[in-house]
């Protein structure tokens, strides 16, 4: 395996300083490292891929040196755009070194929503005409490797991927802990809207969300009737608004994380200029990506009040604990929506926490059965 710490001193010594990204649990050991190493001018955590290849732009053109954007391949979508129509050597010609985790690898079990990404990943690669190396735990004399990748970068003035195999990096323990600031878990929280109103129809964001929707409601003895989104991290929300807009007469509840937020904060004003009177937003706020390790979102920097009702929102609620939730899902049923709700969660989940049973085409036809009156 390859120390994250040695890596990042390979790239230092090749010149490159700035690092920025959205974090993936392939790479979550040297995020960890280069939160822990370097200050926040040096290593900035980006709402989306796309953010992250604009920011490693802009770090070149000021200091002239290759940046590093680390993503999870599902993130590739988010970087398309500005890696080919801002980066490439057609247009501007930025040099950057592309930091790629290779979720859904052929042959390597991992969740269904990576399977189809993970096969076309080296193929979408090259029909960018972007160059790659992969990487694995059997990769030997990595200071030559990183060295031809930063001076190919720099030569051809484009990026260059490097795509990060599973389990490539040994272990890493941040030492940066933060300080918990939240006692309600997200588990509990979800438990509590159910308990407090269990008449919407509910779209989950993507990670651990979904998964404790799911259990929850087989506690409660009930056959999984969500959309649980199990990728397009950011997109939930919109999914859930254009239910509520086809079907005023359903209850509609978006059931979101912070971290997705920020990706595609946009869809906000969106559905504030929409105002669907039958739509709740939830936001579960840990101020991190929880589900790929734990690094911290700029939730903590953001008043979500201001921007729910900014956005058009017509009203803002926020919770604590689950007494403040419970009170918060009574006095919503009556209000006029769109409704956002912040709950305060703390960071963590169970160690035994389980996947869904059911695939998402199973999924998706309980939920359309269910929401349809089928």
């Amino acid at each position: 395996m390859i120390d994250p710490k040695y890596f990042y001193e390979v790239l230092y010594d090749n010149g490159v300083d700035f690092f920025t990204g959205v974090p993936d649990s392939l790479l979550k050991e040297f995020c960890a490292y280069i939160s822990d190493t370097c200050n926040e001018k040096d290593h900035v955590i980006c709402a989306n891929e796309g953010n992250a290849v604009a920011m490693g732009v802009g770090s070149f053109l000021a200091t002239g040196k290759v940046p590093l954007v680390y993503m999870q391949n599902s993130g590739l979508g988010n970087a398309i755009n500005p890696l080919l129509s801002l980066a490439d050597n057609a247009v501007y010609g930025i040099p950057m070194v592309l930091l790629i985790g290779w979720r859904g690898e052929p042959g390597i079990k991992d969740e269904p929503q990576h399977a189809k990404q993970g096969m076309v990943q080296n193929d979408l690669l090259q029909a960018m005409k972007l160059p790659y190396t992969v990487i694995s735990s059997e990769t030997k004399d990595v200071e030559k490797l990183i060295k031809e990748i930063v001076d190919k970068a720099a030569a051809n003035s484009s990026p260059v991927a490097i795509v990060v195999k599973k389990r490539t990096f040994s272990e890493y323990k941040s030492s940066n802990k933060k300080e918990e600031c939240f006692s309600l878990s997200r588990e509990e929280a979800i438990k509590t809207i159910l308990e407090a109103d269990n008449t919407y129809s509910i779209v989950s964001t993507t990670g651990k969300t979904s998964r404790e929707l799911y259990e929850v409601r087989e506690k409660r003895g009930e056959i999984s009737q969500d959309f649980l989104t199990v990728g397009s991290m950011g997109h939930s929300s919109s999914i859930a608004a254009g239910i509520a807009l086809r079907l005023p007469e359903k209850k509609v509840m978006c059931i979101d994380g912070d971290g997705a937020l920020l990706m595609h904060m946009g869809a906000l004003p969106v559905i504030g200029k929409l105002a669907p009177r039958n739509f709740v937003h939830v936001i579960m706020n840990n101020q991190c990506h929880e589900s790929v390790g734990g690094q911290s979102t700029a939730v903590d920097n953001l008043d979500l009040e201001l921007l729910a009702r900014a956005a058009g929102y017509n009203k803002y609620f926020v919770a604590n604990d689950k007494e403040e939730l419970s009170k918060c899902i009574k006095e919503i049923d009556s209000s006029k929506g769109p409704v956002f709700l912040e709950v305060r969660v703390k960071k963590g989940s169970r160690s035994d926490l389980g996947r869904p049973k059911s695939t998402p085409a199973e999924n998706k036809v309980s939920f359309i059965k269910k929401l349809r009156d089928l």
